[in-house]
């Protein structure tokens, strides 16, 4: 019986060889990922159905954050760049850096989106007049540079510096200023739930005295009418920031900022209700029209290049650039 089995194993191995290994090639080859991405144009995300108030009020229009498809340089994606116009390829390492990979990326990505919700949150309840109270923030390390000399690691939660609660980059750079070239701040941290102590060295740049370290701060909060944001695991990034804040409020306040028109944007955040620039903005404008957007927010930053692409490719949409969640507000109630 197994004889016979290897038998007809064998007879087929030796009778289909080359297509065997045909398509352990091909299947090599789609799994071979090479150091770029590609990226495309993307979707929208619908925010009505991502944010419930309690006892909110209901839009007769709807907000909507637009996003950029991105995706890993395998050889099959690689090559459909060649035949749409509208996919990039990018060297990974001009998104990611040099010591990174595009996992790293995503998953540092995730920490941004959830500072990018807890500044919306906070932006709108505070401009509706409602109660929200912050209990506790975080500074998470997001980034170290090549320079810098400290045994800190990206993700440790900065509890002092120097003994100081620090709240700002503001306040770090005062402290860094106390210090000479070579000097070490001390830095408490929180890694995997342990507090541990590191130091970082003070080095000299053209900007002034630095430490090398970027952190980004999360907030724990409870909010008076109740909050649930629903988002899902292959969401990422902090550009949906200004479109959140403005959906939120939305459902806090009585009056319909959306005034039935479909309103799709881009652009960062932060907690003073400053909006930021964002990258892609090419490709977040031709998700937008794609999906029949009637109006397109985004930073001032990225006005030009968005007017750029509205005029070179004749899109329909208005395209409208704000420096604040004020002022975006105060566009959308002339409406």
């Amino acid at each position: 019986m197994i004889n016979k089995l290897y038998e007809k194993i064998k007879n087929y191995i030796v009778n289909n060889y080359k297509f065997l290994i045909s398509l352990v090639l091909i299947v090599a080859l789609c799994l071979v990922e090479l150091p770029y991405v590609v990226y495309t144009p993307g979707g929208l995300v619908y925010l009505n159905d991502r944010i419930e108030v309690k006892d909110g009020y209901e839009a007769t229009g709807s907000f909507n954050m637009s996003y950029v498809s991105l995706m890993k340089g395998k050889i099959p994606v690689l090559a459909l760049s060649f035949l749409f116009k509208d996919w990039d390829i990018v060297k990974a390492e001009e998104i990611t850096g040099e010591d990174e990979s595009v996992s790293d990326l995503l998953d540092l990505e995730k920490l941004y989106m959830q500072s990018s919700i807890d500044n919306a949150t906070i932006v709108a309840y505070q401009k509706a007049g409602k109660e929200i109270t912050i209990n506790s923030e975080v500074n998470n390390i997001v980034y170290i540079t090549k320079e810098a000399k400290t045994d800190l690691k990206v993700y440790d939660k900065v509890i002092s510096i120097e003994g100081k609660k620090v709240k700002t980059v503001d306040e770090l750079k005062q402290i860094v200023n106390t210090k000479k070239e070579g000097d070490y701040v001390h830095i408490l941290v929180e890694r995997n739930g342990k507090e541990i102590n590191t130091t970082s060295k003070v080095y000299m740049t053209e900007d002034g005295l630095k430490v090398g370290i970027v952190f980004l701060t999360t907030y724990d909060y409870t909010t008076n009418p109740k909050l649930e944001i629903k988002t899902k695991d292959n969401e990422s990034g902090s550009s949906g920031g200004l479109m959140l804040s403005l959906a939120i409020y939305n459902e806090l306040v009585e009056e319909d900022i959306t005034h039935g028109l479909k309103i799709v944007g881009t652009g960062t955040i932060d907690i003073n209700g400053l909006v930021g620039e964002i990258d892609g903005v090419k490709y977040k404008i031709l998700g937008a029209e794609k999906n029949k957007a009637d109006i397109f927010l985004c930073p001032k930053e990225n006005y030009e290049e968005a007017l750029k692409v509205k005029k070179g490719r004749n899109l329909k949409l208005e395209i409208k650039s704000v420096e604040t969640f004020t002022e975006a507000l105060e566009y959308l109630n002339t409406l």
